[in-house]
């Protein structure tokens, strides 16, 4: 049955999320901490998730599982994630920024004063929303590299 729903859509809530995964909400609420994940938040602070966050979480559970990478090498693969080529990032921005100098969080997971990311909302960001699952990120790692051969 395809019910035509944006992958964007945040509709799940934290309850129906863990369901789909078959994961606990303490665990869900877990990778949001490390910033594996950023769930839309409603007023009330009430977290809905959308299909691409459950491609993202899925990703994640199975390079834990499957090639038994943890939290923190998950985090830093992430990181690793040429935040600054995606967005275009001036030579300034990037002399400011804790992303392209770090390598231990995800760029989402920073606050990202004088640059050009300083009042996104990461959620709603380029480099957050096309790398939802493992297969966008390894296709875009390919893209970017093609443009330096």
């Amino acid at each position: 049955m395809d019910l035509n729903i944006n992958k964007d859509e945040p509709i799940f809530p934290i309850r129906t999320a863990a369901k789909l995964l078959n994961i606990s909400v303490h665990t869900l609420r877990m990778y949001e901490k490390e910033g594996l994940i950023i769930p839309f938040k409603k007023d009330t602070n009430q977290r809905l998730y959308s299909q691409k966050d459950i491609e993202r979480i899925e990703c994640v559970r199975k390079a834990i599982r499957d090639q038994k990478i943890s939290i923190n090498g998950i985090k830093m693969i992430f990181s690793l994630i040429p935040c600054w080529e995606i967005m275009g990032c001036a030579k300034n921005d990037r002399e400011n920024c804790k992303a392209y100098k770090g390598h231990h969080e995800p760029c989402w997971t920073y606050n990202h004063p004088n640059t050009t990311c300083e009042n996104r909302d990461c959620r709603e960001c380029e480099v957050y929303k096309s790398l939802s699952n493992c297969t966008e990120i390894k296709d875009k790692l390919k893209e970017l590299m093609k443009g330096r051969q």
